[in-house]
Parts: C-alpha cells; sequence; structure tokens
C-alpha cells in the first residue's frame, strides 16, 4: 500500500524501480537501503511466483541490501559451499550462492543464501569449499544478469534447505506464512540492524477492529464474517495487506476501476494547482457542466453540483417541492435513495429494515415492478403495475393535497438487481405529470455508461425525467454528486434563498469528472459493458441450468442480480446460501456481495473495465461454490 508505488505494475520496469530506490537513498542522505523481511509485495508478477494452486507468493522471506552494483559481499561466518547455481528465469534470484554453517560441531547446520549476484560470483566455486568469516565470496551483481532486478543482495537465513540446491524459495504465498516463516527466520538475528530504522508495524486486523468499535459509530457495519483488511486497489482488483489479489465484482464505485491512473493524474494535477469553491469562476465548472449535459436530452441542461448521490437526491426533493408547491412524494418499495432523514424516508429499503420507523404519512410506496417475483409477468405487466402509481396520486389528491415528485431508480438496486417490467415507467411518468408532479430518476447506481445499451438506465425504458441525479460512480469515487434539470424547474428554485455547496461542483472533483467521462468514450468502456455483460449473462444462465439453486439471472449491461432460491415453483429464498456464497467467494478471492429483500439476490455491479476473463473467473469460481458440501469445509 505505499504510496510511493502507483499501482501493482510500477516497478516492473526495473529503470522505474531503480530510480525510486536511489531517489529514497539520496533524500535520506543514506547509501544503503533495506527491503524488509516478513514484507507483502506485489512485485512478483511472473508466472514462477505463483503456486501449484496458483497462489500469488507474495510475503519476502529475506532482508534486501540495496547498494551499488559491484559491491563486494563477504561471509558473515565461517562455512562451506553448499550449493550454487544460475537462476536464470526472468526476475528470478540471478546468480546464487548458499553457505551452509554449524551452529555448532555436533548442532544441526544453518544456511545463508546470498542472490542477484554477479555472474562471475560463481566462478571457481566447489561444492564442500571453505570459506572463511569476512571472505569475499561474490559481489552484487547488475541488471540483467542479476535476475532482472535493481542492484542489491538478497539476504535469506535458512534452517532447512529440504534438498534444495542452489535456490530456495525467496518468497512465500499467504497461506503458508508461517510454515515458511519457520524454515526462514529473520535474517535481523545475524544481521542486527537497529529496530529503529525500520517503519513503525502497521496496524492489526484486530488492533482496527477494536479502535473502530470505540471510536466510529456502530451502525457503520463492516462486510464479510472475516472482515477484509484492504492495502490496495488497482482497475478491477482489491488486494489485502499480504498482497493477496481479489477480483472485485460488487463494487459500482469506481465506475472505471479502482485507483485509474488516469483519474488519478488528473486529481492530483489539478489539486497541485488549484481546489477551491464555485464561488470564483473558473473553466472546469462550467466545462464539466457542458459535458454532462451534452450525455442527456436537450431539455435536462442545468446542473447542480454536490459532494455525494444522498445529496444529490436532497437536492432534487427540494427542487420539485419548490416547483410544485407540494410535499408528497410517491417511490418504489424496495428503492434506496440515500443517509438522510428525508431520503431514509422515502428508501423502504432502510425504513422498513432493522432500526426503521416504517412509511411516513406524506410518502406512498408502490410495489415493485417485478418481473420474476411480482404478481404481473408478460405483456401490459408494466402498465398493470404503474396503475399503483396512479392510485398513489389518488391517495394523495383525496387528502387535500397534491403530488411534489415520483423518485425511483431506472433499475432497482439495492432492491434486488431488479429490471423494471416493460413499459412501466412510461406509464408512470404519464400518472405523475397528469397529477402535476415531478419525475425523478436516481442514475447513482445505473448510469453513466453501465447500462452497455444505454449512457442512462432510464433509456432502457424509454422516458425522459424531469430531474435526474448521480453520484459516487460519477467521480470514480471522489466525492462528487450531481443534479440536472430542465431551466424551468431550476428557474422555479430562484427564490432569492442562495444555494451553496462549499465543495460541490469544486475545481478538481470537475477536473476528476470530466477524466472518468474521458476515460468512458476513450476506452469504450459503454461498449465494453455491453459485450462482456452479455457474455456473463450467457454464462450464468447456462450454469442457471445445472443448479436448481439459481432461480433467476437478469441483468443488462454490467447492472446483473443472481437469484438463489430453495424451489424454483414456490421462490422460497436461498438467505443462508446465498450468504455462503458470499463468504466462501471471498475465501476464493472474488468478491460478490448479496441484497434484495429476501438477502437472496447476488449484486454483480463491477468497475467497467471488468472482462471476459474476468467473467468466467467469477462464473468458474461461482460453480465451484455452488457443487461443495459447505459442512465438508468447516461452515
Amino acid at each position: 500500500g505505499s504510496t510511493d508505488v502507483a499501482s501493482p505494475h510500477h516497478l516492473a520496469n526495473h529503470q522505474v524501480f531503480g530510480d525510486l530506490i536511489s531517489e529514497k537513498l539520496d533524500a535520506a542522505g543514506v547509501k544503503i537501503g533495506i527491503g524488509r523481511y516478513n514484507e507483502p509485495r506485489l512485485i512478483y508478477r511472473s508466472d514462477q511466483y505463483l503456486t501449484h494452486a496458483a497462489e500469488s507468493r507474495t510475503i519476502h522471506l529475506a532482508i534486501d541490501l540495496f547498494v551499488e552494483s559491484g559491491t563486494p559481499v563477504l561471509s558473515v561466518y565461517d562455512g562451506i559451499v553448499h550449493s550454487f547455481q544460475y537462476n536464470a528465469k526472468p526476475l528470478d534470484n540471478g546468480p546464487t550462492i548458499v553457505i551452509e554453517h554449524q551452529t555448532t560441531p555436533s548442532g544441526p547446520p544453518f544456511f545463508i543464501l546470498y542472490s542477484h549476484l554477479s555472474r562471475d560470483s560463481l566462478e571457481g566455486l566447489a561444492v564442500g569449499k571453505a570459506v572463511k568469516k569476512n571472505e569475499q565470496i561474490g559481489k552484487v551483481g547488475v541488471y540483467p544478469e542479476n535476475g532482472g532486478w535493481p542492484a542489491h543482495l538478497h539476504f535469506q537465513l535458512i534452517v532447512d534447505m529440504m534438498d534444495q540446491k542452489g535456490d530456495l524459495y525467496g518468497v512465500a504465498p499467504q497461506s503458508k506464512r508461517n510454515v515458511w516463516l519457520s524454515i526462514c527466520p529473520n535474517p535481523n538475528l545475524i544481521l542486527q540492524i537497529p529496530e529503529t530504522i525500520f517503519p513503525e508495524p502497521e496496524m492489526t486486523k484486530e488492533e482496527i477492529s477494536e479502535l473502530r468499535w470505540k471510536h466510529v459509530g456502530r451502525p457503520l457495519g463492516v462486510s464479510y464474517r472475516i472482515p477484509l483488511k484492504l492495502a490496495r486497489g488497482f482497475m478491477q482488483y482489491l488486494y489485502d495487506e499480504n498482497g493477496r489479489q481479489y477480483l472485485d465484482v460488487r463494487n459500482n464505485v469506481p465506475q472505471v476501476g479502482h485507483s485509474n491512473p488516469r483519474i488519478v493524474r488528473a486529481l492530483n494535477q489539478q489539486a497541485s494547482v488549484l481546489n477551491t469553491s464555485t464561488r470564483y469562476l473558473h473553466a472546469n465548472l462550467v466545462k464539466y457542466a457542458q459535458r454532462l449535459c451534452s450525455k442527456l436530452p436537450e431539455e435536462l441542461s442545468v446542473c447542480f453540483f454536490v459532494n455525494s448521490g444522498s445529496e444529490a437526491n436532497e437536492l432534487a426533493l427540494r427542487l420539485a417541492r419548490t416547483h410544485t408547491k407540494q410535499k408528497d412524494l410517491i417511490a418504489i418499495d424496495g428503492a434506496y435513495h440515500g443517509n438522510t432523514s428525508e431520503l431514509v424516508n422515502i428508501s423502504s429499503y432502510k425504513h422498513d429494515g432493522p432500526g426503521g420507523e416504517g412509511v411516513p404519512s406524506h410518502v406512498q410506496i408502490v410495489r415493485t415492478p417485478d418481473p420474476y417475483r411480482g404478481e404481473f409477468k408478460g405483456p401490459g405487466a408494466g402498465k398493470k403495475y404503474a396503475a399503483d402509481v396512479f392510485e398513489a396520486t389518488q391517495r394523495i389528491k383525496e387528502q387535500g393535497r397534491g403530488v411534489a415528485a415520483f423518485i425511483c431508480e431506472p433499475l432497482l438496486g439495492c432492491g434486488g438487481q431488479i429490471l423494471f417490467s416493460d413499459g412501466y415507467l412510461k406509464e408512470a411518468f404519464k400518472h405523475v405529470r397528469k397529477a402535476k408532479g415531478v419525475c425523478i430518476v436516481d442514475e447513482v447506481q445505473a448510469g453513466f455508461g453501465r447500462m452497455g445499451t444505454h449512457f442512462w438506465g432510464f433509456e432502457t425504458q424509454d422516458v425522459v425525467p424531469d430531474i435526474v441525479t448521480m453520484g459516487k460512480p460519477i467521480g470514480n469515487g471522489h466525492p462528487i454528486g450531481a443534479v440536472v434539470t430542465t431551466p424551468e424547474i431550476a428557474a422555479s428554485f430562484t427564490t432569492g434563498m442562495e444555494f451553496i455547496s462549499t465543495t460541490g461542483g469544486n475545481t478538481v472533483s470537475c477536473a476528476v469528472g470530466m477524466a472518468v467521462l474521458d476515460v468512458i468514450e476513450t476506452e469504450q468502456l459503454q461498449q465494453n459493458a455491453l459485450t462482456v455483460g452479455r457474455y456473463l449473462v450467457d454464462r450464468l444462465s447456462k450454469l442457471q441450468n445445472e443448479f436448481e439453486i439459481i432461480g433467476d439471472v437478469r441483468g443488462i449491461g454490467l447492472f446483473i442480480g443472481v437469484e438463489l432460491v430453495r424451489d424454483r415453483k414456490t421462490l422460497e429464498p436461498a438467505e443462508d446460501q446465498t450468504r455462503y456464497v458470499v463468504e466462501r467467494m471471498k475465501e476464493l478471492g472474488v468478491l460478490v456481495s448479496f441484497d434484495g429483500p429476501y438477502n437472496n439476490v447476488l449484486k454483480i455491479k463491477p468497475p467497467l473495465v471488468f472482462t471476459e476473463a474476468n467473467a468466467d473467473t467469477f462464473v468458474d469460481t461461482l460453480a465451484r461454490v455452488l457443487s461443495e458440501d459447505p459442512a465438508s469445509i468447516g461452515f
């Protein structure tokens, strides 16, 4: 998780790696750099660092001493040459010498492995040759003969060579970490580098959990039975504190990939020049507003910028209420729109859940137009569900009040990844507008190319809303929110009361937002969502034929749900099995989550850089998990 390393691939270029080391040594005013023992590393990327079980080896079993090439290497004790070898694979140990030492005349031996030496260090050696303490046994090698690394000495203490000659694992898999640490103890027992030289140890999971429990509000939950401690994210992958890679299938927030270099660059460049509010004139604000509006229907042309989807939806309700001079709202069952008090009021996902207080009197909740579980199916189902919206407008009218707004996601996210029945929104919008209400579409989870077929979710229902809201994915996780509406509604909001969001629309956020649009467009990520999404749905549908527990596969683009049921006829939810699948897939290196009113829908919304190979990994891992007997593996 070093902030000096831009990505897991950043140090693949030995020159970049070497320059970073030189820069750090010069800044510290020292001649020797130290690479730590028992340190997780992501730099070992070639196939030779995979175990037979395809687990990456990431835990460093030696101490590295970064010095100039040609630096003499001396034996630390009297001993004999145990073995030597030129390990010639790319990014291997290069020229390596193993010296055997005795603990006592009759005691067991121990070994010191010196690697990344010069090629000529191996000349004149012979197994069994005696070496004296402080005798030169070689020199630090130069790229590429040293294995393809910046110049350094790999110094590894070993208690059992396990019949190996001239080489031994210098990097261990995390799953066998303790075993390998017992075979290769800390070389600092010999080197005696003062502990004050080393950085403070990272906080453990247990320490973080304890402090989190003490100082962070407890309603903030943690994913997974055994929580993950993450150290890095890059594109569609996350990495834990041990360097283990996880395929992220659940996280729609980094729309164009975790720590996407183009987004990071845009953020850093603008932050280094100016980060200020919209009180001042700056081109970024208007350029970004223009870019956003160009992606929307012509009538949606006025932007308000905030910092999150919750702020955007809260502002959208204010706009609607100011425009209509009404208060009552209509929302869909199972929807989630944010964490403010009023957004909880309209989000049955929250107000009907644990700790909720139910729906307030000024909110009407209508049924989810669910083609799988709902009452209506097939042609005409959308129109029948939309009749609920008409009835809601009538109930409001009967109470002597008017409709302020109907707010909806264009596809239900947290409510179960549900694609609405055809024609639903078109009919629902007709009823709302006839009641003089405003139609708000919350595109936080669905929009920005994720549909594949369209840029926005509402386009899949062939409607144009009066207000569109956006949140975190439009900034790739950077806190941005936006509301886009018509000039007429915007004009109604000009009441004399100023609207200001101090950091909403700041220069950095707008730079980030434009960079996200650039990446989606230039890297054709909407098309990727379409292609990969279709491929993934097809593979999941075939898996449905193999496993009765898969009741439904639904999705568009990279917005996909897999609903697990105990019985395909009764649709009894398979909640326990779904929880097992999510936990077990995490153990196997794939992160997916569940949602829906019965906690039985696998929620699949990966970053848009997700590939067909990633889809194969996900489906193959899911098939493996669905084939398992949970009891046999300790669940």
